[in-house]
C-alpha cells in the first residue's frame, strides 16, 4: 500500500492530468449578398455583432477582425486553425491530448491546458454560446456566415476568462427557402471530405428547417518508423439540424439547433528528449536528441486512441417590443472522452496513460438592447452558467510491457471531480453626448462558486471550495471628424477566475484555491476609409497589464515520496505592449488585397516561484522573470489577394495568401541556470529551446471556377495548396522537469481539389 502511494504521489509530480505548458478592417465583404436588394446600403459595409448589437465594422470602436463564408471558401480555409496569421497577434494551434482542443492565443494572452478545470484566456462564442474548455473548440468552417475575432478584454458583454479576446463564430440559419450547399473534397494523406447543408421551408415564412452533415477524414502526416506506415490518423464528423420559427407581423423568432461532435483520431506524439534527461537512459540512442523542424514527423510511439462525443442544443429567441428588442440564449452541451496516449514517444514503455473523462455545461443568458432617445443606446442582462466534470486516469509507468492495459496495471487511478458554479450582471451603453463624439461604458459583476475534489483510487487526497467575484469596467470615448474617419480611446479589465489544482499531491494544496488574474488594457486607434472606400485602413496600439498570473509551479511536498508537487499558484505579473495594423483594397474591378501585422513586446516581472535545485534535489527558489511569455511572437504578418473574373460560363476566382508568424515559445521551462543552485534564488535565462518555434512562412493558394446554371444553382471545381513552401516544424513542444520531453508536428504541404454544388 505504501508502495502503490508513493507511485501515485510520482504520478501527481509528473503532471498526469494533462501534461500542459503553459480595428481593423475586416476580410470579409459582409452581408452584401442578402443586402444588395437594399440601395441604401453600401455593398461592401460588413456588420458585426462584437457589442452584442449589429454595428457596421467601422462604426466599433474596438480591434475587430470579421472574416465571412465567402472569404473562408474562396481561401479553402478548413477549420479554426486556418484563421492562424490572417488577423494581427493571433495564434491557434491544435492540442491533441484532447479532442477537437484548440491552444487560442490574442495578444499575448493564452494558458495552453486542456484540463477541465483550467479555463482558456481566449473565449469562444458559437451562436452566443460560450464553450468553458478548449476541447471541442477546433471548429469546421463549412457552415459558417461570420466570424469576428475580438481582441483585447471582452469581460463586460462576454464574460470571464476573455482577458485576451473572444473568437464569435456566427453559423447560417434556415434561409426559409429550399437549397442546398453540398461538397466533396480530397487531399493528400487521403484526406477525405463530404459536406452537405439542405434548407426546408415548411410552414411558409413561418416555419423553416436546415439539416447539416459534415464528415473529415484523414490519415496523418506523420510516420511510423518502424513500418513506414502513417500515423496521425483522425475521423470527424458533426451533424445536427436546426429550426427557425417566425411569428406572423416579425417581432418573434425562436431558433433550435441540435447536433452532436464526433471525434476518433490518433493522439500521436513526436520524441524530443536528449541526452541528461532520464528517459534517455531507457530508450534507444537513435531516438534521443532529434530536431524539432523535420524529425519530428517520424515517430516511434505506441498506437493510441482518442474517441469524442459531444451533443448539444442551442436555443435563441428573439422578441422585438418596438423600443427594446429582448434576446434569451440557451445552450447545453454534453462531452465524454475516452483517450489512449503514449507520451514519451518512444518504442519503450514508459509513460502510457488512459483518460476517460466527461463533461457538461449549461448556460443561459438574458438580454435587452435599445435605444432611449437619439443619442443614447444600451444593452444589459443576466448570465447564468454551470458545468460539471469528471475524470479518471490510469497510468502505466515503467512497466516496460505494452501488453498491459493501463487499467489493469494502475490499481490506485487518479479521480478528479469539479463543478463551476457562475452568475453574471451587465450593462453596455453608448452615449452620443456631443457632435461626432462618443462615450462608451459599462461593466459585469460576476460571482463565480468551484469545487474541486482529487482522490487515488477512491482515496480522497483532498477538497476545495471557493467563491470568485470580480467587477470588470470598461470606458471608452471615440470621435468621427468625417464620415470616413474615427479614432478612439479605451481602456477595460478583464479577469480569469480562480480555482483549484487538479496535480495537487498532498492535502494542503488542494484543498487551497489559486486567485483570479486580471488585465488592464489601454488601447488607441482608428479606422479609416479613403479614396471612395476602395481602401480601408485600420490601426490599434495597446498597453496590458498583466497581474497575479496562474502558473503551474513546483512546490516542497513533504508528504509526497518525490518531495514535491505540482500545483497552480499566482505569480508575478507581465507587461504586454502592441501594434496592430490591417487593410483591405479594391483597387480594381474583382480585386481585392488584404493585409495586417501583429508586434508584440512582452516581459515578466517578479516571476519566483519553487524549483528543484540541480544540487541538492530540494525545492528552492526559481526566478523566471527573464523567461519569455508563452505564444507571444514578436511579429505575425500576412498578406493575401482575391481576383474574380467573369466569364461565359460564370467565374474565376483565385487567391493567393502568405502568413508569417515569429518563432514562439509553448511552455515556461527552463534553460541555462545561474545564481546560487543549492540555496537559490536561482536566475533562469530562458526557456529551454525545444519548445520554441521556428519563424513560420506559410503559403496558400486556390483557384475556383464556378459554373452559372440556371438561375439560382452554381456548381464549382476548386484546387487548393495549403503550406506550398512546405514550412515544416512545431506546433506544440513540451519538457517534463528533466525526465522526458515531446513535440507535435504542423501540417506540411498539402494540395486537394474541391467539387461542390449550391443551389
Amino acid at each position: 500500500m505504501r508502495f502503490a502511494y508513493r507511485r501515485c504521489a510520482l504520478v501527481v509530480a509528473l503532471s498526469t492530468t494533462a501534461l500542459v505548458g503553459l480595428a481593423t478592417p475586416a476580410f470579409a465583404e459582409g452581408v452584401a449578398e442578402e443586402q444588395a436588394s437594399d440601395a441604401t446600403v453600401d455593398p461592401n459595409e460588413i456588420i458585426v455583432s462584437a457589442r452584442r448589437r449589429d454595428e457596421t465594422l467601422q462604426d466599433t470602436p474596438i480591434a475587430i477582425t470579421a472574416v465571412n463564408a465567402a472569404m473562408i471558401e474562396n481561401k479553402a480555409a478548413i477549420n479554426l486553425g486556418d484563421l492562424m496569421g490572417a488577423a494581427p497577434n493571433l495564434i491557434i494551434t491544435n492540442q491533441n491530448s484532447g479532442a477537437a482542443a484548440a491552444n487560442l492565443s490574442i495578444r499575448g494572452l493564452t494558458y495552453a491546458d486542456i484540463e477541465k478545470s483550467q479555463e482558456p484566456t481566449v473565449g469562444v462564442v458559437v451562436d452566443g454560446i460560450f464553450i468553458g474548455t478548449s476541447t471541442g473548440q477546433y471548429f469546421d468552417f463549412f457552415d459558417i456566415e461570420q466570424i469576428e475575432v475580438l481582441r483585447g478584454p471582452q469581460g463586460t458583454l462576454f464574460g470571464r476568462n476573455t482577458i485576451g479576446g473572444v473568437i464569435n463564430i456566427r453559423r447560417s440559419r434556415p434561409t426559409g427557402e429550399f437549397g442546398a450547399k453540398i461538397e466533396a473534397s480530397y487531399g493528400r494523406f487521403n484526406t477525405l471530405a463530404t459536406r452537405a447543408v439542405i434548407n426546408v421551408p415548411l410552414a411558409g415564412d413561418t416555419l423553416a428547417a436546415k439539416v447539416f452533415y459534415f464528415h473529415n477524414e484523414a490519415d496523418g502526416w506523420y510516420k511510423q518508423a518502424q513500418t513506414g506506415k502513417p500515423r496521425g490518423f483522425s475521423n470527424n464528423e458533426n451533424y445536427g439540424g436546426s429550426l427557425l420559427f417566425k411569428a406572423p407581423g416579425g417581432n418573434f423568432d425562436a431558433l433550435i439547433t441540435v447536433e452532436q461532435q464526433e471525434q476518433k483520431m490518433d493522439p500521436v506524439v513526436a520524441e524530443i528528449t536528449k541526452t541528461g534527461e532520464l528517459f534517455c537512459t531507457f530508450i534507444p540512442a537513435n531516438e534521443c536528441n532529434r530536431n524539432q523542424t523535420t524529425d519530428i514527423y517520424t515517430v516511434f510511439g505506441l498506437p493510441n486512441v482518442s474517441l469524442y462525443k459531444a451533443p448539444s442544443v442551442t436555443g435563441e429567441m428573439n422578441l422585438d417590443l418596438g423600443g427594446v428588442k429582448l434576446t434569451s440564449v440557451t445552450g447545453y452541451r454534453k462531452m465524454t472522452e475516452t483517450q489512449t496516449q503514449d507520451f514519451d514517444g518512444s518504442t519503450a514503455d514508459l509513460y502510457y496513460v488512459l483518460r476517460q473523462q466527461t463533461y457538461d455545461q449549461f448556460s443561459q443568458e438574458l438580454r435587452a438592447a435599445g435605444k432611449i432617445g437619439d443619442s443614447f443606446d444600451y444593452v444589459v442582462g443576466g448570465y447564468y452558467f454551470r458545468s460539471k466534470y469528471q475524470l479518471q486516469q490510469w497510468t502505466r509507468l515503467f512497466a516496460f510491457n505494452p501488453a498491459i492495459a493501463p487499467e489493469v496495471f494502475d490499481t490506485n487511478p487518479q479521480q478528479v471531480n469539479g463543478k463551476t458554479t457562475s452568475y453574471a450582471f451587465f450593462g453596455d451603453f453608448n452615449w452620443q453626448f456631443a457632435d461626432q463624439w462618443r462615450l462608451s461604458f459599462g461593466g459585469r459583476f460576476t460571482r463565480d462558486r468551484k469545487t474541486l475534489r482529487n482522490a487515488f483510487g477512491g482515496v480522497q487526497i483532498g477538497q476545495g471550495s471557493d467563491t470568485f467575484k470580480k467587477f470588470t469596467p470598461k470606458v471608452g470615448i471615440d470621435f468621427r471628424p468625417n464620415d470616413d474617419m474615427m479614432l478612439y480611446a479605451s481602456w477595460s479589465r478583464g479577469f480569469r477566475s480562480g480555482g483549484f489544482s487538479p496535480r495537487a499531491g498532498s492535502p494542503a494544496s488542494a484543498s487551497r484555491s489559486y486567485q483570479p488574474e486580471t488585465v488592464d488594457s489601454y488601447e488607441v486607434g482608428g479606422k479609416f476609409e479613403l479614396f471612395d472606400r476602395k481602401l480601408q485602413f485600420n490601426i490599434a496600439a495597446f498597453y496590458s497589464k498583466y497581474k497575479d498570473l496562474q502558473q503551474n509551479t513546483t512546490l516542497f511536498c513533504g508528504v509526497c515520496a518525490t518531495q514535491n508537487e505540482t500545483v497552480t499558484s499566482n505569480v508575478g505579473s507581465a507587461t504586454i505592449k502592441g501594434l496592430e495594423l490591417d487593410f483591405t483594397a479594391r483597387p480594381a474591378e474583382g480585386l481585392r488585397i488584404t493585409g495586417s501585422l501583429g508586434l508584440l513586446d512582452s516581459k515578466f516581472k517578479g516571476f519566483v516561484v519553487g524549483g528543484i535545485s540541480p544540487v541538492t534535489g530540494l525545492v528552492i527558489p526559481f526566478d523566471f522573470s527573464n523567461n519569455d511569455l508563452i505564444y507571444n511572437p514578436d511579429v505575425t504578418a500576412s498578406i493575401a489577394a482575391d481576383y474574380e473574373v467573369p466569364t461565359s460560363f460564370g467565374k474565376v476566382v483565385a487567391n493567393v495568401g502568405y502568413r508569417y508568424i515569429g518563432r514562439y515559445d509553448q511552455q515556461i521551462s527552463t534553460n541555462t541556470l545561474t545564481g546560487n543552485l543549492t540555496t537559490g534564488p536561482v536566475v533562469v535565462t530562458g526557456n529551454d529551446p525545444r519548445v520554441r518555434t521556428d519563424p513560420q512562412g506559410l503559403l496558400d493558394a486556390s483557384l475556383s471556377a464556378r459554373f452559372t446554371i440556371g438561375d439560382d444553382t452554381e456548381a464549382y471545381l476548386t484546387v487548393f495548396g495549403r503550406n506550398l513552401a512546405n514550412d515544416r516544424g512545431m506546433t506544440h513542444g513540451f519538457t517534463v522537469g528533466g525526465l522526458w520531453s515531446f513535440a507535435t508536428a504542423r501540417e506540411p504541404r498539402t494540395y486537394g481539389v474541391t467539387l461542390g454544388v449550391k443551389m
